[in-house]
């Protein structure tokens, strides 16, 4: 069996679209891939024929082996977003997008190099870590979404929804990052959010903070 880009990506987008909490179904990967229904047809019949998907009634999900290759997937992305960050200097908001670009090029030898020179951390610039959690799980955990965050409490961020440029660049904007340390000092009646950050204050909406994942500070 050959694993394609086509595949991974695909494997990938599964996994993290359970991890966000989501039902997945053919129409919700079409979005997420930004491809045709058709294709994503086509795409899920490969997958199924090779062991790595199931399709129950409209419902997708991984097998154990199409769970291992999303990992693998993950890691190399992890990897190359901590390379550009960490050695390269580009900014947390960026790397994203490259990572995407290169994850699919990083062959087992490079792979091996990398962990060797970026050593072992679980997290990436955006705080989400290597093993893929569920909603559920990040409330075991003790995390919760800003946008669900308790007014008068301080919290440190503990990851960022890292799919979407434009949102984290609107955080850096705002010195809003993993690690950052912020009060909820009120919520207005639309949700908004007033945040104390340092000494300023910012006012954040509800779709930026559902995109936030916070710990509260003890």
């Amino acid at each position: 069996m050959m694993i394609t880009i086509s595949k991974e990506n695909y494997l990938k987008a599964i996994a993290e679209a359970e991890a966000e909490g989501h039902t997945v179904i053919p129409a919700l990967l079409a979005h997420w891939l930004s491809v045709t229904p058709p294709a994503v047809t086509a795409a899920l019949k490969r997958l199924r024929k090779d062991g790595l998907v199931t399709l129950e009634k409209g419902v997708i999900q991984l097998t154990a082996e199409g769970r291992k290759v999303a990992e693998q997937t993950i890691l190399r992305h992890h990897l190359i977003e901590r390379m550009l960050f960490e050695i390269f200097g580009m900014g947390w908001f960026e790397v994203h997008e490259e990572a995407e670009r290169l994850e699919h090029a990083v062959s087992p030898a490079f792979e091996k190099k990398l962990v060797e020179l970026l050593g072992y951390k679980e997290t990436c610039p955006h705080g989400n870590g290597l093993a893929v959690m569920s909603p559920k799980q990040r409330r075991r955990k003790g995390q919760r979404l800003l946008s669900e965050a308790e007014a008068g409490s301080t919290y440190r961020v503990f990851s960022v929804y890292e799919r979407d440029r434009k949102l984290l660049e609107f955080l850096e904007e705002r010195g809003i990052r993993p690690g950052t340390q912020v009060k909820v000092e009120s919520r207005n009646y639309d949700g908004t959010a007033i945040l104390k950050i340092a000494s300023k204050r910012i006012a954040l909406g509800s779709p930026a903070a559902e995109k936030i994942w916070v710990a509260r500070e003890h």
